[in-house]
């Protein structure tokens, strides 16, 4: 009697290469490698609201009770593993749907992990409404969604308060910030300034040193700490931070970097330096 839980030997995997290789052969060859055809991504959605997809995105703004959900759409599998047991109980139309139908709508190239949600967009609030917090981001002009999303996720690993923006030339919203935050979304006040110089004057009189980075900022940035508040401002990828807020900034300062590379992606240099502020307010005071 043969034995199927034999291990199989590299030999035996040699044979069965060749006897597929026959058996195509004699039925007229292998067939045809057919990629997926892409499908583009469908209509915006209506009515002002936003598409969030992907399991950690969607499971945070279901925990969100700011966020208001309209619709859902879910493949059985996503919705065990968001452990949604009944969608006929949840406060909005939730439909289940086979993958292929959320690729209509988000594209193929979205990883929606088979689920997608419609919702009004988070409300940003504004400065004078900045809870009590050590540690706030600041972005001039950071334009590119998958960097806000990064900064997003890395500012909530750190504890940071708040993100500052300014209402022009910053992302919208959109299921590629969220997915890329990853959940972060949900979980940190986002403030839009119109003038972010006018801003930092008013993070120095509540109290903040504004710590500009900058590749050819005279100091370190771990020797630049002081005080109990800090506001960490970046600037976008190739201009870095704009005049006007070099001028207005506490503080200039570099990430040194031994390496051959001498800058990092704007989501990077926030992380490395959101994690140099938290060792300051553990460690350097």
């Amino acid at each position: 009697m043969s034995n199927d839980n034999k291990p199989k030997t590299p030999k035996d995997t040699h044979y069965a290469k060749l006897r597929r290789a026959h058996r195509d052969e004699k039925a007229g060859g292998a067939p045809a490698f057919r990629p997926r055809q892409p499908v583009p991504p469908g209509e915006n959605a209506t009515d002002g609201l936003v598409r969030l997809y992907g399991l950690h995105t969607v499971r945070a703004a279901l925990d969100n009770p700011r966020r208001r959900i309209r619709k859902m759409l879910v493949t059985r599998n996503a919705a065990e593993r968001l452990a949604i047991a009944d969608l006929a109980a949840l406060p909005f139309k939730a439909e289940l749907v086979e993958p292929k139908e959320i690729d209509r709508v988000t594209g193929s190239d979205a990883v929606h992990q088979g689920v997608l949600i419609e919702a009004e967009p988070l409300k940003p609030k504004r400065l004078d409404a900045l809870g009590e917090t050590s540690l706030v981001l600041v972005l001039d002009q950071v334009t590119d969604p998958h960097n806000v999303g990064a900064i997003l996720r890395s500012a909530v690993a750190f504890g940071a308060g708040a993100l500052i923006t300014t209402a022009r030339h910053s992302p919208q919203e959109s299921g590629v910030l969220a997915k890329s935050a990853s959940g972060a979304l949900e979980h940190i006040d986002q403030i839009e300034v119109k003038n972010l110089a006018d801003a930092l004057g008013q993070l120095h009189e509540a109290g903040f040193q504004t710590i500009g980075l900058d590749s050819d900022g005279p100091a370190e940035l771990e020797t630049s700490f002081a005080g109990d508040k800090i506001a960490l401002v970046l600037g976008a990828e190739g201009k870095g931070l704009r005049q006007k807020t070099r001028e207005t900034v506490t503080t200039l300062a570099r990430l040194d970097m031994p390496g051959a590379i001498r800058s990092l992606n704007v989501s990077n240099a926030a992380a490395v330096s959101l994690y140099a502020a938290q060792r300051w307010f553990a460690h350097g005071k």
